[in-house]
């Protein structure tokens, strides 16, 4: 896959999502398979998904680096995912990989995960009028 159809695949990832009501992303390409996206997402409920990804999609979806940082309006973590290696001494089976629950004081174990995995997760979550 070239980082144009990646790209692209995101844009329509969240064109699709029922509870995005405003997003403002940008796509940098980087190389013909690595490219930086990220941006901001608000939610029918206030909430914001602010996020990024750094990818490698010459063979398959590689994320190199990620983060998705759900918050409410006030800006409060609801959630945050990544895969920065700050947590090693916690001993995560997913390691680096792992989801905050709240600011630093409750880190889990997660897999690996994606922008449109995420959104799923925030659509359970966002109850619409």
């Amino acid at each position: 896959m070239k980082i144009e159809d990646y790209f692209a695949l995101i844009k329509k990832t969240i064109e699709s999502s029922a509870v995005v009501r405003l997003s403002n992303v940008t796509y940098e390409k980087r190389s013909t398979h690595i490219g930086i996206i990220g941006g901001t997402l608000h939610f029918a409920d206030n909430t914001i998904l602010d996020w990024r990804e750094y990818v490698d999609v010459e063979i398959k979806e590689d994320r190199l680096m990620y983060t998705y940082h759900y918050m409410d309006s006030s800006k409060k973590i609801i959630f945050r995912y990544d895969n920065t290696g700050h947590y090693k001494k916690l001993g995560l089976s997913t390691y680096p990989h792992h989801k905050h629950l709240d600011r630093d004081e409750n880190v889990v174990s997660s897999d690996p995960t994606d922008l449109a995995t995420v959104l799923r997760e925030i659509e359970q979550l966002v109850e619409l009028d």
